[in-house]
């Protein structure tokens, strides 16, 4: 079948109003970052619809990379031809001895904008039935739950016509709601912290904390690839690093192994949200569900929280491990979080954690060491780089290191 184009129709976006047109210019930047290996697509953000113009360029590739988009509701790959009577019945007709396989039923769905075209929908339901009907030996019509659904739609500019509806992703276009940090750890839960929050406009950078040579060059790597998976839902993310070594080994040298995970978490926070200050972030976001460790009790909430006033977003905080998993099955991160590269919460986990630590505790411990120095050396040292969709890190990694050997 010779696609011109694919027709995109939007979920959540038809309700806003007068700012539909930020959020429908925000979607159209995604599709085309998204789309990068397809020069010759055209985009177009029209009021109810988004038509990508394929000139040429496989469909069902560009369908594989509008899947995992936020902000579609679902869309159709369409022939577009002028609206002609004749036109269309032709064009329904050599559509349908295409798709169409002995015993399955069809049914034709029109819709009519075009006010002043000769046909309404019925005569349009009508007459491009007829033709199908009479054109296909032994086809037969079901107008409830048929095999083949084929969609008429004429519209001011054109007649479009389908026979295949595939829905999308659902929320809001990443982007359209802001932008916030995510403290990804190389675990289970931020991924999924970060992809709900991206359904619902977030744009996320990553910030991940990086303390060599007490986690390994695989642990990075891993928390790259790991936003890797996310990145078909936006086209690129950007990853901060940040080494964490030198403050690592202060509160371990400095304050009380029950503490450890408190400190450490203040820290991770203060440094988030100097990041977030200088990225022009509005929110953090974690991946903390509530009394799945210690440091995610409410008590250690309210303790780790104390050094910012900026609202952090725990998107699977009311969710239970089993829930959590599902989910990063469904987004292919579960396989590679599990992989066992530990990252530095785990290498410096206390062997008795606070569950419930006391914030002048906190407070009086952390006088014990140079916050503002620590924070300083720490910022000075991030790194930031560009992920996108084909970035590959640790299969690059262990090819490089078998061409070694």
């Amino acid at each position: 079948m010779k696609y011109t184009e694919i027709m995109v129709r939007y979920g959540e976006l038809s309700t806003k109003g007068k700012n539909r047109r930020i959020f429908i210019g925000q979607l159209s930047k995604n599709v085309k970052n998204a789309l990068e290996g397809y020069p010759n697509v055209k985009v177009r953000g029209e009021r109810d619809r988004m038509h990508l113009m394929l000139n040429g360029e496989d469909y069902q590739g560009v369908m594989e990379r509008l899947q995992p988009i936020f902000g579609i509701q679902s869309f159709s790959p369409v022939i577009r031809i002028e609206k002609t009577q004749e036109l269309i019945k032709e064009t329904a007709l050599e559509m349908m001895k295409e798709v169409w396989t002995e015993g399955q039923t069809f049914k034709v769905k029109s819709r009519r904008s075009d006010k002043d075209f000769e046909w309404d929908t019925n005569d349009l339901n009508r007459e491009v039935g007829a033709a199908i009907f009479h054109g296909i030996p032994g086809i037969e019509v079901k107008m409830v739950k048929p095999d083949i659904r084929l969609e008429v739609e004429v519209r001011q500019e054109a007649a479009y016509l389908s026979c295949e509806t595939i829905f999308g992703a659902g929320g809001l276009p990443v982007g359209s709601s802001g932008k916030g940090m995510l403290m990804l750890s190389g675990g289970i839960d931020s991924p999924v912290a970060g992809y709900l929050s991206m359904k619902r406009g977030v744009e996320i950078e990553m910030v991940h904390f990086y303390s060599p040579p007490y986690t390994s060059e695989q642990s990075l790597q891993k928390a790259k690839d790991l936003t890797v998976k996310l990145t078909p839902y936006v086209g690129s993310i950007q990853f901060i690093t940040v080494p964490f070594s030198e403050i690592q080994e202060e509160i371990k040298r400095s304050v009380p192994s029950g503490y450890w995970m408190t400190v450490t978490r203040r820290f991770m926070l203060r440094l988030t949200e100097l990041i977030r200050q200088q990225r022009k972030g509005l929110v953090i976001i974690n991946g903390e569900s509530l009394g799945q460790v210690a440091s995610q009790t409410l008590e250690s909430m309210l303790a780790i929280n104390e050094v910012t006033t900026t609202p952090i977003i725990r998107p699977v905080v009311t969710l239970d491990k089993s829930e959590i998993i599902q989910i990063a099955e469904k987004i292919d991160t579960f396989e590679l979080a599990i992989q066992p590269f530990e990252d530095c919460c785990t290498v410096f986990a206390p062997p008795e954690p606070k569950t419930k630590p006391k914030l002048e505790k906190v407070i009086g411990f952390e006088n014990r060491l140079d916050i503002d120095g620590l924070i300083q050396r720490a910022l000075e040292g991030i790194m930031i780089e560009e992920i996108k969709v084909d970035d590959q890190f640790l299969n690059q990694m262990t090819e490089e290191t078998d061409d070694l050997l």
